[in-house]
This record gives C-alpha cells, structure tokens and sequence, in this order.
C-alpha cells in the first residue's frame, strides 16, 4: 500500500475509534443561522471499506489486539448508520465483545463505550444506560460517556435524567454536535420547535466544519431539520433538507424516506412512490414498507398494496426472534391498518413496560383504543403527552380516544390541532382526521 493511503486509513482509524462520538467534537460556539443558509457540501465517501479489510486482517493475527477491536467496531458502527443494516450491529456487538476478553473494562474504556453504543442501537437501552453509567466511573472527565447516557435515558423516558446527563455533557463539550443535537432533542420533546430548529441548524453547520467532517454526520443534521420541518408541516422546507442530506450522501435511507413522505404530502404520490421503493431497495424495513403499502392502496394498487403489507409482518417477526427492534412499529402498522390489534396492543404494552417514553406511551394508547381497552388508553395517552410535544400523530390520537370516551370538545381540539400543525401527517390517517373533524 502507497504512503498517502496508509496514512489516510490511519487518520480514518483515530476519528472512528469511539464510533458515534464521532460527532462529540467541540466546533466551538455555534452561529445561530437560519435553515437555508446552512451550506450544501458534497463530501468525499469515507474509506471505510479499506479500514475495515485492514482492522479485520490485524486482529485475526492478533486476536488479543483490543484497541483494533475498538476501532474496527467503530466502523461497524459507522456502517450500521449508514446503512441501516443489523448485520453492521452483529459485527459491531462481536467486536465490542472481543475487546473487553481481551482488556478487561477498567483498562478499556473504549471496549465499553462500544458495548454500550452496540446495546443503544439493539434498544438493550437499560443495559445502554448502566453500562454508561459505569464509563462516568472510568471516563467522568470526558464529554462522550455523557452523551451515552444522555440517549439511553431519553429512549427509556427518564427526561428529567437525560437534560441532567445532558448538562454534564454540555460542561465538557460546549456547543459540540453531540451536545447541539440532545438539546435539539430535548426541545422538540418539550414542545419548543424554534428552539429546536435553531439548534439542529448549528450542530448542521459545526458538523460540516469537522475536520475531517463526516458526510454521515452532516446527512443525518439536515434530515432531522427535515424531519422537523415535515412534522411542522412546512413540506417545502422538509423538501430542501432531505435533498440537501442526498447531496451530502446519495440515497442516504433516512433522506430517502424522508423525501418520500414530503412528496406523498405535497401531493405528488407518483414521486413518493418512487421515493419509498429505492428506500425499501436498499433496506426494507417495515415503516418503509408500510409507507409504500400505504401509497399503493391510495393510488388503487392493491395488489402491491397487500404485498407490501405481508412484507410488513414477515419482516417484524422476523425481527422478532432478533430482539426488540420493529415491534413498536409493528403494532403501530397493525393499528393503523386496523389488523390484529389484540396482538397490537400486547407488543405495545411489553414494550412500554421496558421503554416509558412518550412515543411508548402513545404507542400503547393507540393499540389499546384499536382493541377497545379505553381506559388503559386514556391513561397512557394522557402520559403521552405530558411534555407538549408538538406532534401532529399523537394530538390525532389523542382525538380519536376522547371521541370512543364521549369527550367530543377534547376530541375536536386535538382534531383541529392535528391538521393545523401538519395536515398531511400522514397518507391514510390524515384523511380519517378530516372526516373525523367534520363529523
């Protein structure tokens, strides 16, 4: 191998050894800007094929090599972001394991910071969050372990923890991208949308100043701000974002999907179409799936329709025997579709006895209306939404539980509130809001 290109792998090698905290590098104070004047950069594709082959090779001739252990599931870890792919998590997971065989954790921070890491995106979020819990004991001095905690608690629910973590994280890496996009998190989680965007439109703009900057990084900035945009129901600005994420990183899934559901609302469902099946191509995953199910049924396909729909279900219990990953998107597409809701609502419940977050709790108030369990409805609903999240699905649902319970002031409220945030939330469920609100 040349020099240029060994000294390349190596610079890839130091910037991927803790994976995600990639983006924990300190940009330094952020300038608030405005979402379109974050500049469109199209980035060089990460080497990261080449450092894989490279990592896998050393480790085989030395087995006992943890730091290359870290390192290697960085980039697993990497993958897995990029693509979605689980297969890129059972890599990282094995990784992780191997490092800590052979350094035990007290020596090996970085062993643990990946397990915790693989554990996040396998939804392990409670062994997610004491194993980082256990980092702050080794690594307290330091930002990432915060920023670790930080996502397991807001997943498990525990709010008021993750703002704590959160702080903690913002006193060792003020204004980092890490630090900008928890906070972006937690706003939109307390109904603070232009705090929100104001946030996630500088962590855009300090992920792009990274040196060396990750395209992946700066692709997943610009679809959250289109994610904010879309649940705003600003499509025209979702639009911009999703694109602009494509620019930075060609059929980006997220973007993809994101894009699909922007065109669907605007109208052109021919273009969402066409959206959702490159996205559906390249990872299948049941919202996916279903989202294209969804459009194939407004636009007469059937036939496709129901296609995709058993795609949905083999897909979830398959997943099933994995671990926990669709099941909350499994129960939502059986509520939604109006199919197995019993089943719906027992997924739902299972999974909020170990995730008590707000989307948890929705979940499981929508499946219990669907199989007519009304008061458990009402009450999980009612912690649904607790935070004034200002999401245009949950004040839906929130509609259609207090219209089954006789409340038909509440139910009109949240009706209007639905399609005055974001009227084309979704393709099928939109449609049942408006017929709803002129009943």
């Amino acid at each position: 191998m040349c020099k240029s290109g060994i000294t390349a792998i190596l610079v890839l090698l130091l910037t991927a050894a803790f994976g995600l905290t990639l983006a924990c590098d300190n940009v330094g104070p952020a300038t608030a800007a405005k979402a379109s004047s974050v500049p469109v950069v199209t980035l060089a594709p990460d080497a990261s094929e080449g450092a894989i082959r490279f990592l896998e090779d050393r480790v085989k001739k030395d087995p006992d090599d943890f730091i290359a252990y870290n390192k290697l599931q960085g980039y697993y870890l990497l993958r897995l972001r990029e693509t979605g792919n689980v297969t890129w998590l059972d890599l990282a997971t094995r990784a992780a394991q191997a490092s800590l065989k052979a350094m035990p954790l007290e020596q090996n921070p970085g062993g643990l910071a990946g397990l915790v890491q693989a554990e996040f995106d396998a939804h392990e979020f409670a062994a997610a969050r004491d194993h980082s819990q256990q980092l702050i004991q080794l690594e307290g001095n330091k930002g990432y372990p915060y920023q670790l905690l930080t996502d397991a608690l807001l997943e498990l629910g525990d709010y008021d923890g993750a703002e704590k973590a959160w702080r903690e994280l913002q006193k060792r890496d003020r204004n980092s991208v890490a630090a900008l996009t928890r906070q972006a998190r937690l706003a939109t989680l307390r109904g603070q949308p232009e705090i929100a965007e104001r946030l996630y439109t500088e962590a855009t703009l300090g992920a792009a100043k990274l040196v060396p900057a990750s395209r992946e990084t700066v692709a997943w900035c610009r679809w959250q701000l289109g994610e904010h945009h879309f649940n705003q129901g600003d499509y025209e600005a979702a639009e911009k974002h999703y694109r602009d994420a494509l620019i930075t990183y060609p059929d980006y899934y997220r973007a993809l999907a994101g894009l699909g559901k922007t065109l669907a609302a605007r109208g052109d469902l021919a273009g969402g179409m066409v959206q959702y099946e490159r996205v559906v191509n390249i990872l299948p995953e049941p919202a996916f799936v279903a989202a294209l199910g969804d459009l194939y049924k407004l636009t007469g396909r059937e036939k496709e329709a129901n296609a995709q729909y058993a795609m949905v279900e083999q897909s979830g219990k398959l997943s099933q025997a994995k671990g926990n990953l669709y099941n909350r998107q499994l129960a939502l597409f059986y509520a939604d579709h109006d199919v197995k809701v019993e089943e719906a609502y027992l997924l739902a419940k299972k999974e909020y006895d170990a995730r008590r977050d707000i989307y948890g709790a929705d979940a499981l108030a929508w499946t219990a209306f669907k199989a007519n369990h009304l008061e458990e409805a009402q009450t999980a609903m009612k912690e649904a939404l607790h935070l004034g999240t200002r999401d245009a699905r949950l004040w839906y649902h929130a509609a259609l539980i207090a219209r089954a319970t006789g409340d038909q002031s509440a139910a009109v409220k949240h009706l209007k509130q639905t399609l005055q945030l974001n009227p084309q939330f979704d393709p099928l469920q939109a449609a049942i809001a408006r017929k709803a609100l002129a009943q």
